[in-house]
């Protein structure tokens, strides 16, 4: 494996954990799960998300750089780490539900709070349409997700491209899943597979399996 931090990137139901539980097995790596149940405010953000959306993002935020923290702290990005999230993520989902003046305030905590966390140096996005995000959140069956609204879900999925196009420094690598399932589609798996251990020297590739 070329890259020793792998983190997982995706709309709710992609299937970010499955793969990144999928890749810690085949590399004996060692995997980082998002503690996403640990937020008390995600379900009333749902309900009510202009009253909730800052204390719903900067939950997450804080939550994700503590689990970072404690992640980098007992060196555990050695020898191969797959996490299902990136630290990006905050960005990309408070850049969608927090106004101009919230956002830039969110903005400055999280370049303080991630200035010296570790980079992922590949980022798997798995990209799904629209149909498939929603029958993928059904078939989940929480509660409070059954209330997002679909626009919320293609802003966020817009935000999501436009965030992994202007990084700078890691590997992006954008997994079109519209026409396959990587769990139950073996070929397409050794295809992403083989993509992510490329040496090849473009940095964002559309991948389709």
């Amino acid at each position: 494996m070329l890259h020793s931090y792998i983190a997982i990137e995706g709309l709710i139901g992609a299937g970010k954990t499955t793969l990144a539980k999928r890749l810690c097995e085949l590399y004996n790596g060692r995997l980082v799960l998002e503690e996403f149940d640990d937020n008390p405010f995600l379900p009333r953000f749902y309900d009510d998300p202009e009253r909730y959306a800052f204390a719903v993002e900067l939950g997450f935020l804080a939550q994700r750089y503590h689990q970072l923290k404690r992640v980098t702290e007992r060196e555990l990005f050695t020898p191969v780490t797959v996490a299902d999230y990136s630290i990006g993520k905050s960005l990309v989902f408070a850049s969608v539900t927090l106004p101009a003046d919230e956002y830039a305030l969110f903005r400055d905590l999280y370049n303080i709070m991630y200035a010296d966390l570790p980079q992922p140096e590949l980022i798997v996005y798995l990209h799904l349409p629209m149909d498939r995000v929603q029958q993928r959140i059904q078939q989940r069956g929480r509660s409070y997700e059954q209330r997002i609204p679909p626009d919320y879900l293609a802003r966020l999925q817009h935000r999501y491209l436009d965030h992994l196009q202007k990084l700078n420094g890691p590997r992006v690598l954008i997994v079109d899943l519209s026409k396959t399932d990587l769990l139950r589609d073996a070929a397409a798996f050794q295809h992403v597979l083989e993509a992510m251990d490329s040496s090849g020297m473009e940095r964002h590739v559309v991948l389709e399996p």
